[in-house]
């Protein structure tokens, strides 16, 4: 592979990685889903350390989302329980590392256990001043929309007066528009993933399954970023 050049003056600020094909990956190998999801969570600490060396701020994974409850039980119960060893094996690391943890969704949809290892691991590391990985886990886009309506009503908003700056600032927390969306197995679709936050991001589609993914294809995906005219509608 070519050598990558990226110039950490133009890098993407926010990136939304949907972390898509553990299961076919565990599926091609004769093995159980689990196992996928399993070297799917290797995989998003190799892209995380990677976004991390090179500067990014802003990091949101696709965890889990309001749709993945259709899936079955056995199945929604082992994410769960890897959502939740995952969040107490890394939050020493994300101290260490001077990483900030968010979550993006409906908390209180989810189980308790997990409720908690996210709420004590956003307040442990709540002054880290570094990168910020943002957990989406019950999370849909349409209803994160919904739910800022709601909280707007719950608040009195002049709605006659609103704004696109307002409205954003109701959205869960309070995260800046998305730069790159990165998308891995091979779907060409968002599925309700930052549907707001991504009015003008960036979309690249990778084949590979996403315990593939690679440090090497990811910064190559970066450097693909910044060769881009992104104009926002206007002229260059």
């Amino acid at each position: 592979m070519a050598t990558v050049q990226i110039d950490k003056n133009r890098l993407p600020v926010h990136v939304g990685i949907i972390m898509d094909g553990n299961g076919r990956w565990a599926q091609n190998r004769g093995l159980a889903r689990s196992m996928g999801h399993k070297e799917g969570l290797e995989s998003a600490r190799r892209i995380l350390t990677a976004a991390a060396e090179i500067g990014i701020k802003y990091v949101t994974l696709y965890t889990f989302s309001t749709e993945n409850w259709k899936r079955t039980q056995e199945e929604v119960g082992f994410l769960m329980g890897l959502i939740t060893t995952h969040l107490r094996a890394e939050v020493e690391r994300y101290m260490k590392d001077n990483i900030r943890l968010l979550h993006l969704g409906d908390i209180n949809a989810l189980p308790k256990d997990v409720q908690k290892e996210l709420t004590d691991s956003m307040a442990k590391t709540a002054n880290q001043t570094g990168m910020t990985v943002v957990l989406a886990i019950n999370y849909g886009s349409r209803d994160e929309i919904v739910r800022g309506i709601k909280k707007l009503a719950e608040q009195n908003a002049d709605f006659s007066n609103l704004t696109e700056e307002t409205f954003s600032k109701s959205l869960d927390a309070g995260l800046p528009d998305v730069d790159l969306l990165i998308r891995t197995g091979g779907e060409k679709r968002l599925s309700n993933f930052l549907l707001w936050q991504s009015a003008y991001a960036e979309l690249e589609f990778s084949d590979t399954l996403w315990p593939d993914y690679s440090k090497e294809e990811f910064l190559q995906t970066i450097e693909n970023f910044q060769q881009r005219n992104r104009r926002f509608g206007g002229v260059k």
